[in-house]
């Protein structure tokens, strides 16, 4: 499933090629995604110039003036901008075609994607409204993603580390992928419970989330199966993990084999020597 890096590299192609452009139809070949993509939509889009593209969580929200269109790529979906003229394929779902001659086309094989329209402050959307706070960007000191916000959250709660850090209400886009990553640079067992971290160990492991993912953004984000980028290309972050999809593996820190485990339904990776 594509994950904050891989989203937030989507978003920086797609808004190259998308801001400022007037949308002159639009095409919906299967509305039948994750949930229903509007009837309307060719209606409310047409003639709209696309004002910015920004990203919550692991949602693209797309300013169209009149109201947002939320995008998300589900398990297996990937925007691409291409000619107005190209084909569809089997799996390529909806279009936007662009007064400059390209289109953006959704291809989502498992169409567990979403592509809604919301009216008003995206914000207030159900599946927005929610959210925890982001963890590359400051926000209002009551809901900074920080130590000592870490830290609070954490207090009493016997849930696991991981799987906390993974709960989009408490922090948004820490998928698994990253949540192993982050918890192996941290020094922290992944199956550690959430009240017993210090502050100074949240401090550690707000620092390692945010250089993870903002090393991973650098990097194209990761391409297991089917993630590329808006011009069709794969990421790179995948070459670079510690932990992640390394069982039996040396530890590249100490020579300790990888060990793997399952917690609420995910594997997780972590050594147990440089993990406490």
């Amino acid at each position: 499933m594509p994950e904050l890096p891989e989203v937030e590299t989507t978003r920086r192609g797609l808004a190259a090629h998308l801001t400022g452009l007037t949308i002159t139809d639009v095409v919906i070949r299967n509305a039948k995604l994750r949930w229903p993509i509007p009837k309307n939509l060719p209606r409310l889009l047409r003639g709209r110039t696309i004002a910015s593209l920004k990203r919550r969580a692991k949602y693209l929200l797309m300013d169209c003036g009149s109201g947002t269109l939320i995008l998300h790529l589900g398990m297996s979906g990937s925007l691409r901008i291409l000619p107005a003229n190209t084909a569809p394929q089997q799996h390529d779902h909806f279009d936007l075609i662009l007064r400059n001659g390209t289109l953006m086309r959704l291809r989502d094989p498992r169409r567990f994607g979403a592509v809604l329209w919301h009216t008003g402050d995206p914000a207030t959307h159900p599946l927005l409204a929610t959210l925890g706070p982001e963890p590359l960007e400051d926000g209002p000191p009551a809901n900074n993603f920080d130590a000592r916000y870490l830290y609070q959250a954490t207090r009493g709660r016997s849930v696991s580390i991981k799987q906390c850090i993974m709960d989009n209400h408490v922090v948004v886009g820490v998928g698994n992928i990253y949540a192993n990553e982050a918890l192996f640079r941290a020094g922290i067992k992944p199956q550690l419970a959430a009240g017993k971290l210090s502050l100074p160990r949240c401090a550690k492991l707000v620092v390692e989330i945010r250089a993870t993912l903002a090393e991973a953004i650098n990097l194209g984000g990761s391409s297991l199966r089917d993630f590329v980028n808006t011009s069709g290309q794969p990421g790179y972050f995948q070459q670079h993990y510690w932990v992640y999809g390394r069982s039996g593996e040396p530890c590249r820190r100490c020579g300790s084999p990888i060990k793997q485990i399952r917690q609420g339904q995910r594997s997780s990776f972590y050594c147990g020597s440089c993990q406490k």
